[in-house]
């Protein structure tokens, strides 16, 4: 009996498809075994590259591309084009098998054939500056380039040039080469392929073969039900499909607390997700999935429900933010504490500042208790007197600190005068309860966007599980840290050395938004929670779209009306409000934007609010937006007065160092925001563009 296969970057064409093309694909497809039987309505193509391309008639003036087996009865549906598409589609492109990874790999042979007839020509005579002259065949080979492939690499000069490839490439090829010209060493390159490589040689003229190995990029399908349900949620399978590098992390056993890493859109929630029900399978106690705020456990949690269809499994997974599990586990012990507003705290740093005559703000004393004073659990003056202080910038001298400490044991007192807690004085206390535990709340914990977790939080999650194989596993990506928390592992006592995987295959957003993003972050370092410099070097996408728009405008109204007739454009041309979404610096900006919609009828919704309805864009502040994604996303405001806000930014005359590490909290900020669309980015300003946009415009 005939069977499917399913490229799956034809499910993102088919999402765009119109919904009577959709139709009939489900129609021809739903009756595919009928359909293939003999050989019936499957059609050999003239002048195919592979003889084993097929057509299949969809309508009169849409054809299917399939690839038939060599033997057996697995079909492989490739594309869904207009007739003489269709057939120029089947003409230039060819399937190959990766030699290093065994998988199948769609070419445009054709495209690469023209390529190398002109990078001949054009580098006639040239005897030095080629791009990998310094990489051997060898290396190249082993990587899994073939024969054509090293060709086209030793005529490369300039790295623009592979980027110009990315279109007709065959896809592990082309990273491969990406990753060497980032500067990855070819080792580094081969552990960055990990799980895909093969340990047996590879029979590249097999291709059946290759399609059963190809699960990251071959969706086999059982039966028509199955193929229905995956046609009807296209995005949502590339959500939760996981990638053979990803696999690795979720399968793997580990002899302690394990992390994985990587740029925006590779797929760290993900494998999260899928490392979450594989532990609550392996029944040996419950699960927390945990992050920094509740807007993300919740997504975490439709997440969980996406994947799990056991409700045994189910029942053993419980997702909260790590603020939720401090409360209930002080609430369980002493009843419902009583937090002092922000307004309040900041009133009893000036009351006591004021009583004591020192020379220091309500935000320098804040902020040395929260980042020296709990983060390291100093509780004496002369710890004190000995803590280090990396990344506070002023530097204190023994008097100084003698002043501070007096301000912060007074602070300590005034709340247990008056009961009042803060919530890290709650997590304080949570975690001392659950040190002094035997019976831990948890067997497993996963912490995603692990980056914006305090170093109180992670002592409060180190206490919640007993520490054994596979207690804690880590998700997160410094380059998006958005809030003002820096940690060591080592130093709140969890250890992933030896136990850190990468990801660098960027699912969510098309090549060119990506490329666009990763600039705002050039010249940057960020540290990688291991006291180690973090790199987000090979991050890529295998998606191409439109290059974002860039654009300013001289005052706020004309910035706004632009955006407004873009957003009517964008719905004209057939997407969804609800996949539109609008990223802004403060809420006071996108009360203001939702305004100018108003006058353009278009109807918008705060994030603030929640998801809003599908009739309506999404407005939300650049925190807001962390976890979300969109089809089409405008960061508008981006100008020098709003983006950095001055409020967030220390004045660089009170503390040089906190003044920088601000400027690279905004510049992360601004980039997590870019980088949640997903096909089409505009980023308008009015009056001067931000200091983040300068070297870009």
């Amino acid at each position: 009996m005939a069977s499917l296969a399913i490229d799956k970057d034809f499910l993102l064409d088919f999402a765009k498809l119109d919904q009577s093309v959709q139709t009939r694909v489900y129609e021809v497809f739903g009756k595919f075994d009928a359909a293939t039987h003999a050989g019936l309505h499957l059609e050999k193509i003239k002048n195919a590259r592979n003889p084993q391309f097929r057509s299949i008639r969809i309508t009169q003036f849409w054809r299917g591309i399939v690839l038939a087996p060599q033997t057996g009865d697995t079909y492989t549906l490739l594309k869904v084009l207009p007739h003489d598409d269709a057939y120029v589609w089947a003409e230039r492109r060819n399937i190959s098998v990766n030699k290093a990874t065994g998988g199948i790999e769609v070419r445009d042979d054709a495209a690469l054939d023209e390529q190398l007839a002109n990078l001949d020509e054009q580098t006639t005579g040239r005897t030095s500056g080629y791009l990998f002259e310094h990489i051997k065949d060898s290396d190249l080979t082993r990587l899994g380039l073939d024969e054509k492939a090293v060709r086209f690499a030793r005529l490369l000069t300039d790295d623009s040039q592979l980027d110009a490839a990315q279109p007709y490439f065959p896809t592990t090829q082309w990273q491969v080469l990406y990753g060497l010209a980032a500067g990855m060493t070819p080792d580094e390159v081969w552990a960055d392929l990990g799980a895909e490589i093969l340990d047996d040689p590879v029979d590249t003229n097999d291709l059946d073969a290759a399609i059963r190995r190809s699960a990251h990029r071959v969706l086999l399908v059982d039966g028509p039900d199955e193929m229905m349900a995956v046609f009807a949620n296209p995005f949502a399978l590339w959500r939760i499909y996981l990638h053979p590098a990803q696999q690795s992390a979720v399968d793997a056993t580990y002899r302690g607390p394990a992390r994985v890493t990587g740029g925006p859109g590779t797929g760290k929630t993900v494998v999260a997700l899928h490392r979450a029900r594989r532990l609550a399978e392996r029944r040996e106690g419950s699960v927390l999935v945990t992050t920094f705020t509740s807007t993300l456990a919740e997504s975490l949690e439709d997440g969980i429900l996406m994947l799990t269809d056991n409700p045994e499994v189910e029942s053993r997974i419980v997702v909260q933010h790590v603020d939720r599990l401090a409360h209930r586990v002080f609430r369980d012990a002493h009843g419902t504490p009583h937090v002092i507003s922000s307004a309040d705290e900041r009133k009893l740093w000036r009351g006591i500042i004021d009583d004591l005559g020192i020379d220091f703000s309500e935000t320098f004393l804040s902020e040395e208790w929260r980042q020296v004073v709990l983060a390291q659990q100093v509780s004496t003056a002369d710890d004190y007197l000995k803590a280090k202080r990396t990344g506070r910038g002023r530097r204190l001298g023994a008097s100084q600190k003698a002043q501070v400490w007096q301000a912060v044991w007074e602070f300590e007192q005034a709340l247990e005068r008056r009961a009042l807690h803060t919530h890290e004085t709650i997590r304080r206390e949570a975690t001392r309860l659950l040190e002094n535990r035997d019976d831990k709340p948890y067997r497993h914990i996963v912490v995603d966007e692990a980056q914006d977790l305090s170093p109180d939080q992670w002592r409060l999650l180190r206490a919640a599980a007993p520490e054994a194989p596979d207690d804690l596993f880590i998700a997160g990506d410094t380059h998006q840290r958005i809030y003002n928390n820096h940690v060591s592992l080592r130093e709140v006592g969890i250890n992933v050395t030896g136990r850190s995987s990468r990801l660098s295959i960027n699912y969510r957003t098309t090549a060119e938004i990506l490329r666009w993003s990763l600039r705002l972050m050039h010249g940057t370092q960020f540290d990688d929670m291991n006291d180690q410099l973090d790199s987000i070097a090979g991050c890529r996408s295998e998606i191409h779209g439109d290059e974002p728009i860039v654009k300013g405008f001289s005052t706020r109204d004309a910035e706004f009306a632009f955006l407004a007739e873009r957003i009517a454009g964008w719905i004209a041309g057939g997407v969804e409000p609800s996949e539109i979404g609008i990223a802004v610096r403060s809420k006071t900006l996108g009360d203001a934007v939702a305004k100018a919609l108003r006058k353009h009828r278009i109807p918008s919704s705060s994030l603030a609010e929640g998801r809003g309805a599908s009739e309506s864009v999404s407005i939300g502040t650049m925190h807001r937006m962390k976890g979300l994604e969109f089809r089409c996303l405008a960061v508008c405001a981006v100008s020098s007065k709003q983006m950095p806000a001055l409020s967030a930014v220390t004045p660089l005359s009170d503390d040089e160092h906190t003044h920088q590490r601000d400027l690279q909290r905004e510049r992360s900020l601004f980039f997590v925001a870019c980088t949640r669309a997903r096909e089409q980015l505009l980023v308008t300003w009015h009056g001067e563009p931000s200091l983040f946009l300068a070297p870009l415009v």
